[in-house]
């Protein structure tokens, strides 16, 4: 949950997993709906699936026990080098080391790089720096000790190295080079698109579809959704009746506008245009689409879109 997510994002979505799947085997049976539904709202639902499909792994391979072997954990889905040595010195105190955001920048400063640290040169020294500052016991400590350092102390702006520990030992303080170092990763350049939401209703229900592999929320609910080019009038509404027809393999009459919802996802810039139709005739397209109780949206995965969708209607 850590990975790209900060501690005080986490920490709810942590109590409520833990108390809904307490074991590996409770995790590893869940349904995979059910694990995504507790997962909803913290985004990247990547690492959802790949954790419900490790914990089938660990129970199907090793007998429900957590493997302690660096090359098997890294072999379960979701585990990356960071989230392995995080792990095992955390969880028994191998001498195992971290990096990731925090370490970054505070191995950054503490050797005054100033090339990229994410590039693969950077990389390989502040993976090197990091296992040779490794103490011989409490290394899980240790770990969590300089991730916290870099929280609180070692910050990406106007750190406070009048209070660090070994402020004293770090060149970038000594040449007050602080907001140099560790130099800025190029900016995003994001595009602006327009998408359509279509609530479509028959009778006391409305239609939902699951997104599939490849798609941006691969195995979570949503209202029929795609990319649009007409924004207004006649011919928005005739893109997306035509639009739904060409997903769902229905034909609909489209009603009244619900919403404008702008958010952001990875590099795009969504002004996304929520809108109900009605269900005329047709037959649905596949095996990933159900019609469903408005009152039973609470219980699907839906995006954090798809559940504003949700609580409008």
């Amino acid at each position: 949950m850590l990975q790209q997510t900060q501690v005080v994002t986490v920490v709810d979505y942590f109590r409520r997993f833990l108390q809904a799947f307490p074991t590996i085997a409770g995790l590893a049976r869940a349904n995979e709906e059910r694990v995504l539904r507790l997962w909803e709202g913290l985004g990247y639902y990547r690492r959802a699936r790949q954790l419900h499909k490790a914990a089938s792994i660990i129970v199907d391979e090793h007998d429900g026990v957590f493997p302690r072997d660096m090359e098997t954990i890294r072999s379960l889905p979701g585990i990356g080098r960071y989230t392995a040595g995080a792990i095992a010195s955390i969880a028994w105190d191998a001498r195992q080391p971290i990096l990731e955001a925090n370490t970054t920048r505070v191995f950054s400063r503490l050797l005054a790089y100033r090339d990229d640290p994410t590039r693969s040169l950077g990389q390989k020294l502040l993976w090197g720096m990091a296992e040779s500052l490794l103490p011989r016991k409490n290394a899980g400590a240790f770990n969590q000790a300089l991730m916290e350092l870099g929280s609180e102390i070692c910050m990406p702006r106007r750190p406070l190295c009048d209070q660090c520990p070994i402020g004293d030992l770090c060149p970038t303080n000594a040449m007050g080079l602080q907001e140099s170092i560790p130099a800025s990763k190029k900016k995003t350049a994001y595009e602006d698109v327009t998408e359509a939401a279509v609530v479509v209703r028959r009778r006391d229900k409305v239609l939902l579809r699951r997104c599939g592999d490849g798609e941006r929320w691969s195995g979570l609910w949503d209202f029929p959704r795609f990319r649009i080019v007409a924004s207004r009038g006649e011919a928005l509404h005739q893109e997306l009746e035509a639009k739904v027809a060409e997903l769902t393999g229905l034909d609909v009459e489209t009603d009244r506008k619900l919403a404008t919802i702008r958010h952001g996802v990875t590099r795009f810039r969504i002004t996304l245009l929520c809108h109900e139709a009605r269900c005329v005739r047709g037959r649905l397209r596949g095996e990933n689409m159900r019609w469903v109780k408005p009152e039973q949206l609470k219980d699907y995965p839906l995006s954090v879109t798809g559940r504003k969708i949700s609580e409008l209607l």
